[in-house]
This record gives C-alpha cells, sequence and structure tokens, in this order.
C-alpha cells in the first residue's frame, strides 16, 4: 500500500471513528434516526481541492464544470479555487489544500514554472497532485502524479498544415501568442514554427501576446492592422477568443475577416463554430475542455494506490475543423 492509499485509509479510519463518537453522543431525530456526519449516512466522501487559472472564456468556463460535474458524479468532494488568473493566487490557494490536508489537489497550473516549492509541501503531506490542463516544469517529476490535457504542440502543427495546404505554402502571418510562460502559448509557438520551417513561403511578420482574451486580441490586431494593412494575409491565434477579437478589428478596418484575411485558431469553442458558419473564421483546432472525467477516473486509481501503470502524460486526441464542416458539427458540440 503506497502512501497516498495509507492516508486515504488513516482518514476513513479517523472518520469512522468519529462518527461512533457522534453517535453514541447524538439524541435521535424526531424520527428516531440517528444524525450522522455527512448527511446522515455515515460516509466520508474523499476531499479534492481544484485549483483553477481563472474564469476568463467560454472555454475555461467549459472546463470547470466538467470537473465539477465529474468529481460529483465519482463521489468527490469538490474544493474550487479561482486563480484568477495570478500564479500568486493558485499558489496560496494549493498551500491552503496542503493544510487543510486534502486527500488530493487537482492544479490547472497559469503558467510552466514556479511550482516547484508548493509541490514539495503537498509531496511532504502526502497529498497526491494531478496536473490538469497546462502543464509544469519541475525540478522533480515525482511531485506530480500524471498530467492529463491536450497535446498543445500538436495542436500549433496540425494549425500550421491546415494553413499550408489553404495557402499553397505562401501567406504573410501575424500571430495572436496566449499568455507568455503559459504551456499552450509556448508549444502552439514551436508546434507552429516547427512546420513552417520547411516551407520559405510562409513568414510571420508580427507576433505578439494578447493573453488568450477577446478584449486584448482585438487590441492588438487593431496595432497589427495600423502597422502592417494590407500585408496581412493570415492571422493564427492560439485561441478561439483572441481570434473573435481580430475579427472584430478586421471588421472595424473595413475588411473582410475569412475572406480578405484567413484566420486560424485553436480551441474549438461554439463561438468559433458560429464564426465559421458565418464565414468569418476559416478554421479552429480543437482542444477539448471535458477533461474531468479523465481527471477523475486517474485519481481514483491514485488514492486506491493503483498507479503502477498510469503514464506521466495522458493526451486527449483533438480534431481540426474548417468552414466546411462547421455546419455539419455545430448543433453537436457541447461547449
Amino acid at each position: 500500500m503506497n502512501s497516498y492509499a495509507r492516508k486515504s485509509l488513516r482518514r476513513t479510519l479517523l472518520a469512522s471513528l468519529a462518527l461512533m463518537i457522534l453517535i453514541g453522543c447524538s439524541s435521535k431525530s424526531d424520527n428516531g434516526a440517528m444524525k450522522g456526519d455527512n448527511g446522515g449516512d455515515g460516509t466520508s466522501k474523499p476531499i479534492i481541492g481544484f485549483v483553477q487559472t481563472g474564469s476568463e472564456g467560454d472555454w475555461r468556463k467549459a472546463h470547470t464544470e466538467s470537473v465539477r460535474e465529474a468529481a460529483e458524479e465519482a463521489g468527490f468532494e469538490l474544493r474550487f479555487a479561482d486563480g484568477q488568473a495570478k500564479q500568486e493566487n493558485q499558489i496560496k490557494a494549493l498551500s491552503s489544500f496542503v493544510a487543510q490536508g486534502v486527500d488530493g489537489i487537482i492544479l490547472a497550473p497559469l503558467v510552466e514554472t514556479g511550482w516547484d516549492n508548493v509541490l514539495e509541501k503537498a509531496k511532504k503531506r502526502n497529498i497526491p497532485v494531478l496536473i490538469l490542463d497546462r502543464q509544469v516544469e519541475v525540478k522533480d517529476d515525482s511531485l506530480y502524479v500524471t498530467y492529463i490535457g491536450a497535446d498543445t504542440y500538436n495542436e500549433g502543427r496540425l494549425a500550421a498544415e491546415w494553413l499550408i495546404e489553404k495557402t499553397g505554402g505562401k501567406a504573410k502571418v501575424v500571430e495572436l501568442q496566449g499568455t507568455p510562460g503559459a504551456s499552450p502559448t509556448i508549444n502552439r509557438y514551436n508546434g507552429f514554427r516547427d512546420v513552417i520551417a520547411d516551407h520559405s513561403g510562409i513568414e510571420i511578420i508580427a507576433s505578439q501576446s494578447g493573453d488568450f482574451r477577446r478584449s486584448k486580441g482585438k487590441e492588438v490586431m487593431e496595432a497589427f492592422l495600423k502597422k502592417h494593412g494590407d500585408d496581412i494575409e493570415v492571422v493564427y491565434a492560439h485561441n478561439d477568443d483572441m481570434a473573435i477579437g481580430a475579427i472584430q478589428a478586421i471588421e472595424d478596418a473595413g475588411k473582410k475577416p475569412g475572406d480578405d484575411i484567413i484566420l486560424v485558431s485553436i480551441d474549438g469553442v461554439r463561438a468559433a463554430f458560429e464564426a465559421m458558419v458565418e464565414g468569418k473564421l476559416n478554421c479552429t483546432v480543437e482542444c477539448n475542455p471535458l477533461q474531468g472525467p479523465m481527471a477523475f477516473d486517474a485519481m481514483k486509481k491514485i488514492l486506491a494506490g493503483d498507479i503502477g501503470d498510469m503514464p506521466k502524460k495522458q493526451m486527449i486526441k483533438d480534431r481540426v475543423y474548417d468552414r466546411d464542416s462547421a455546419k455539419e458539427v455545430i448543433d453537436s458540440r457541447k461547449y
């Protein structure tokens, strides 16, 4: 039995002891039933702390809801912390969960680095940590059990491959990057470039962070249009929200998004499919936010000590959608 399983067993025994004491000291209710812990059923749910990046955009909201629903269905108590797009808030929340002695922690890290110290605190308390959605870079990878999320490097590659086929390998591109230091930003940046490295006709003429936000995407695109004007043939956005912001800026400039300027983005939220149906967005590479079920399937195994064959990375498969396929699938989209 590993340390995580032993911790869970100790917690169950303590809860049972507390319940026996409570039953011995409690009076009967009006209907003659004993009042016990946790709704009177005498059970104790495993407690999982979930540290989210924030609540920005439709993708993140769908991600949070997926985790909440999966926790409830799996019979876990979920304690939620919103990092409000600040790493220091996430670190404080994670430290608080460690101090509370939760059974496990799910962390969706805002950025890759800076997690070693707080993850070491969790390890010392035998609290397993599962990394969700975005990856971390730590000196000791035993500080977390597994990563579950999308292959964001491959998403960048898929966007570039679609663009090369669409343009015949010739285009001047402006890039809207995500949050600096976040693993999707780094991976989508590198994946895209690794593909176009073999296609000299694809030129990135400007690249700047839009912080994964619609308003910031619009602001940066306005600056690109002022500086580069008619030279811009393609917008590559690291997420759909920034692409939609860019669409607004392009329209304000008197141009036709999707025709005068090609737009390819990543995430696959419903708003992107609506934009494709309207002819304003050309392509979106899916990044599935419905990661809750996989996370809690893994957490059940972790708390049971069944992690012998658990991979360090568990990737969710994504797809590419363009304007031709958007109408066929938009009604089936869950986020």
